[in-house]
């Protein structure tokens, strides 16, 4: 892990209207994971707890009502690159429900994690993410606490716009043509660029972060909202809590979704895990000296 010191910034970005507006945030110091939790890491807790993912389980129908059954089974989101593409706004063009898709087999039957051991693991839920971090004796970042360590405890950085050339994300025209230029086409293994300042890896790009905060529309309604530890939320039929999620992914590009920036933020369903969207944890300052 890292240490993070604490400090006081200008949270938010104003790219996207969710990202506003930017407001002051205080942030108390914390040690964070250097890499995005790996399948590895992933692979000894499952082993020591037994523990079986939200993707491998059925959707309940009493809480997804709205859901057909077939989207109820066992399964996740993937990401496919499409032939030829209509309107933008369409993501399901792309991004299709694959039954059998979970942690271990991220495109659905068939594929696999063997030799992928160093990549973050993917296609699991904010439960999935809190279960793992509770095993560790840590927790999940807030978003808060997420955007300092990205800014590299900062307060005189300033947003920068420009795609990362030192990250995993898309180059190209989304969702059709990623040329590669940055060494991946899809998730690349952890640590393969330079690091932040503070030495925290894939920060931006690669894959989405799941954070302890309740997604709310922009940084003025309710902002910093964090659930009790470990607490999940009760939501009631046909309603499932949002959690803010960081760091964009290796599917940002220019053209579509331009949140490879510390500042970058979105809203992801709490039990809907996805091909592009992994987790690291901290451990708070308060609560032990030395990781």
């Amino acid at each position: 892990m890292v240490r993070i010191p604490g400090g006081d910034y200008t949270m938010g970005d104003s790219v996207y209207p969710e990202e506003g507006p930017q407001r002051p945030a205080h942030v108390d110091g914390f040690w964070m994971d250097r890499h995005e939790v790996s399948n590895r890491d992933f692979a000894e807790f499952v082993k020591s707890r037994g523990y079986i993912t939200d993707a491998e389980r059925s959707l309940d129908a009493r809480t997804h009502p709205d859901i057909p059954p077939r989207m109820r089974v066992p399964g996740a989101m993937v990401f496919v690159i499409p032939g030829a593409i209509g309107d933008m706004s369409d993501v399901s063009q792309w991004w299709h429900f694959v039954p059998g898709a979970n942690w271990r087999h991220p495109a659905g039957p068939g594929s696999s994690i063997a030799d992928h051991e160093n990549f973050p693991v993917v296609e699991v839920t904010y439960a999935d993410a809190r279960a793992y971090a509770r095993w560790k004796g840590r927790e999940l970042p807030t978003e808060e606490e997420w955007e300092w360590a990205a800014r590299g405890a900062d307060a005189r950085a300033r947003p920068d716009h420009e795609q990362p050339k030192n990250a995993n994300t898309w180059q190209g025209i989304f969702p059709i043509i990623n040329s590669g230029e940055d060494g991946f086409v899809g998730l690349a293994p952890s640590g393969c660029y330079a690091p932040n300042r503070l030495g925290l890896y894939d920060m931006i790009g690669n894959v989405w972060e799941w954070t302890a905060s309740v997604f709310t529309p922009d940084h003025s309604a309710a902002a910093g909202v964090v659930l009790p530890p470990y607490a999940a939320p009760q939501p009631g039929a046909g309603d499932v809590a949002s959690y803010t999620i960081k760091g964009g992914s290796f599917l940002c590009a220019p053209n579509y979704c331009m949140r490879y920036r510390a500042g970058a933020r979105e809203g992801q369903e709490a039990d809907l895990g996805a091909s592009h969207l992994g987790f690291r944890t901290i451990l708070r300052a308060k609560s032990v000296a030395v990781p």
